[in-house]
């Protein structure tokens, strides 16, 4: 069970919210977590965050306007993002209300669940290798 449970960062006293404090919803999908701020993520650091924020709202713009059409007018109200990062995607797509499921392979050398959750979004471990079917 402990490889499932996403731990708290160090923090300086029992009235800090993991490392630091949240902000509030909707504000929570771009402002920096807690996590990256107290660089307690090994190799993640602020420009990374704020390149993947940019990144991906650019990455979505195109493919409402160029490669998935569809998008834009809300046709998929449900979307899993199978390697969610830092949670950059569906952060771009928060203001057109497509419910994101994050996931977080439990075997990956960055363990970024905590900053899904710090986003205010929902997400899960998932290892998508190791479920077998029956066709198989």
């Amino acid at each position: 069970m402990e490889t499932c449970i996403s731990p708290l960062p160090d923090t300086k006293d029992h009235g800090e919210v993991a490392g630091g404090a949240l902000a509030k919803w909707p504000a929570s999908l771009v402002a920096l977590p807690p996590r990256i701020a107290s660089n307690s993520l090994a190799g993640i650091i602020v420009q990374t965050f704020n390149t993947g924020l940019k990144l991906w709202e650019e990455s979505v713009k195109y493919y409402k306007n160029s490669l998935i059409p569809p998008l834009a007018k809300r046709r998929y109200p449900n979307i899993m993002d199978m390697n969610s990062g830092l949670g950059s995607f569906a952060a771009a797509l928060a203001n057109d209300s497509i419910w994101v499921m994050n996931t977080i392979a439990p075997d990956t050398n960055e363990n970024t669940l905590g900053v899904i959750y710090e986003h205010g979004l929902i997400g899960t471990y998932q290892n998508w290798y190791v479920i077998l079917s029956p066709f198989i």
